[in-house]
């Protein structure tokens, strides 16, 4: 609320000060003086305040003698008001007795009725449970009914001339047995329905194992007919998985368990491709009828199509991958490199032949996201694949450079040389990634290429391979890794540029908010990548352990010598670098590591590999 201006009485002009400055909210005695100090003498100053503080007198005592008459009447009329105030407190002490009688009446009746209402959602509630189990009991006797009048005589020869007719009623009961199941779930808890609970057990086991029947029937029969109502049944119960398994089960496995041979793939020459080939003509031969009814082929009428399967990836695949998995655990063997990058080719061509026979491009998605489909792939370890040939062209390479270096003559490299050169990069590097080995096909491509007249400038110098093994020196023993990788700061780059851009422009909060989540989301990232990095080192240790007990008769200079830490573990303390650099970034700009999602456990799974990578001898 506004506050009134009081107006003080006007002073004589030859005062030295301003009068309003007392009435200020800010006033100051001691600067007010000083201020007045600047102008006149303090003798004179006292003057003119002793002046106005009589003006002020004044001015109050005429103040209270203007509205004395009024405060004269006040006192005057409130004569008697004591009185008249006490003959109103009778009649107010009946009114609130009154009130309160009220008030009570309407509390019990609210109670009462809450009482009632309670009590009536409760008769209903309990209406609709003995609703629902009346339903519960209804589809049992029905289901049993028609399961009776199905075992009679009468229908047993129907069933014997026509199995259409028993997958038509296996769906009739499946309807009932949905709703049956619908009000059995609305109905838990209830004492009744723990008493029929036998009964819908035994019409469970019955009727997956008339539909298991009815579907082996079936497929040896190759009736499309049972197999679609077999199947839309399975559908309406909700139990497309359980069709699945039960295809992979009886259907699949038996042939994977005959074809898939490590024996056999040992002992003949091509017997990688014919397994793959006999497992690759399962789909066209053995499921056919189950893709023609799920719409997996392009003859397939959408009319009769049964939605929701696909064998394929659900059954076909996941079998597949189990047998190989299990009865050829070598083939997943990278200790010989020239084997395992036969084999790997082999089975990369087999996966996308089997990919070319999903029939939709939503199918062969489902594929590759099927967890048998990601373990498939996760059992080549490419990464230990790639250290050992790198091992062995650095072996030899170190080798040769040990005889000595000398000149080559200008037409030793022919065209026919640097292509053969080609081919083998292709075999070591294709599988490894395509950017790798596009500088080394180029550059044997421009040697080939050369005529008789530029053999000099084809011959590689004794300077330019020393250069060559000096790169190679310095990937094999460079030294402790003692700061933090250049890549840190250029990913933090953007960051420092949003902060000093717009520092101007928003408040630092808005700012922080931005910067706190972009960190965590790259944070998470990089803990996703650390973690697969850390992983693939680890398993490339173990598998170069076995190899390195394996094979002993490999000489010390193809394998080189340990000098000091192992390249394994300088990935581990330059990660390690990198973490707390990036922490101390995060520091300065204003935000604090806690903050940051993920950064506590990647701190924790940098400091294990850390430590691991401390206890090695040096």
């Amino acid at each position: 609320m506004e506050k009134k201006k009081m107006n003080l009485p006007k002073g004589p002009n030859t005062l030295c000060f301003d009068k309003d400055e007392f009435m200020k909210d800010d006033f100051d005695v001691d600067h007010f003086v000083s201020e007045c100090r600047k102008h006149v003498q303090l003798e004179e100053l006292r003057e003119d305040l002793e002046l106005y503080y009589k003006l002020l007198k004044t001015a109050m005592v005429e103040l209270i003698n203007k509205d004395y008459a009024d405060f004269v009447n006040l006192s005057t009329n409130l004569v008697g008001m004591d009185k008249a105030l006490n003959q109103l407190t009778v009649p107010l002490g009946q009114l609130r007795e009154e009130v309160l009688s009220l008030k009570s009446s309407v509390s019990e009746g609210i109670q009462a009725i809450d009482v009632r209402l309670s009590k009536q959602d409760d008769i209903q509630r309990k209406k609709i449970c003995v609703l629902k189990l009346i339903q519960v009991v209804r589809s049992v006797e029905k289901i049993e009914k028609i399961l009776h009048s199905h075992t009679s005589k009468e229908m047993s020869s129907l069933e014997i001339n026509s199995p259409l007719l028993a997958g038509h009623i296996l769906e009739r009961i499946a309807t009932e047995f949905n709703q049956l199941q619908f009000h059995a779930v609305q109905s838990k808890g209830m004492p009744l329905l723990d008493k029929v609970r036998p009964r819908i057990a035994g019409i469970t086991a019955m009727l997956q194992q008339s539909l298991e029947g009815l579907l082996l029937e079936g497929l040896q029969t190759s009736n499309v007919d049972i197999v679609r109502h077999c199947l839309r049944t399975y559908a309406t119960i909700d139990k497309t998985r359980d069709a699945e398994a039960l295809v992979g089960q009886i259907l699949v496995k038996p042939y994977v368990d005959e074809v898939v041979v490590e024996q056999h793939v040992k002992s003949h020459p091509n017997g990688l491709q014919e397994m793959y080939g006999k497992l690759l003509a399962f789909v066209p031969h053995h499921c056919r009828l189950l893709r023609e009814v799920t719409g997996g082929t392009i003859s397939s009428d959408k009319a009769d199509i049964v939605p929701g399967y696909d064998f394929l990836v659900n059954s076909v695949w996941p079998e597949i991958v189990k047998g190989l998995e299990e009865k050829i655990p070598s083939l997943f063997n990278p200790g010989n490199p020239d084997t395992f990058h036969e084999k790997y080719t082999i089975s990369m061509e087999f996966v996308r032949k089997y990919e070319r026979q999903c029939g939709s491009q939503a199918s062969v998605k489902r594929l590759r996201a099927h967890p048998s489909y990601l373990s498939f792939h996760n059992k080549w370890n490419l990464p230990v694949y790639f250290q050992i040939r790198f091992k062995e062209t650095a072996g030899s390479l170190e080798t040769a450079m040990s005889e000595g270096l000398h000149k080559a003559p200008g037409k030793m490299l022919s065209k026919a040389t640097s292509t053969e050169a080609k081919k083998e990069t292709t075999n070591h590097l294709s599988t490894i990634g395509h950017s790798a080995s596009a500088p080394n096909l180029s550059y044997t491509e421009d040697l080939g290429s050369g005529s008789e007249t530029e053999a000099k400038s084809t011959v590689l110098s004794t300077n330019q391979l020393v250069y060559i093994v000096s790169d190679l020196d310095t990937l094999h023993d460079q030294e402790v890794p003692t700061k933090a990788s250049a890549y840190v700061d250029n990913a933090l780059k953007p960051l420092h540029q949003l902060q000093d851009d717009y520092q101007s422009m928003l408040k630092q909060s808005i700012i922080q908010d931005w910067l706190r989540g972009a960190l965590s989301n790259s944070t998470q990232r990089y803990y996703e990548t650390v973690s697969d990095v850390l992983s693939s080192v680890k398993k490339m240790e173990e598998s170069l352990k076995r190899l390195k007990q394996a094979r002993k008769t490999v000489t010390s200079s193809s394998t080189g010598t340990n000098r000091g830490l192992s390249d394994d573990n300088k990935i581990r303390l330059q990660l390690a670098l990198d973490v707390e650099y990036l922490g101390d970034q995060i520091q300065k700009m204003g935000l604090q590591t806690s903050d940051i999602k993920l950064f506590s456990a990647l701190v924790e799974l940098i400091q294990s590999a850390k430590d691991l990578a401390s206890t090695e001898p040096l």
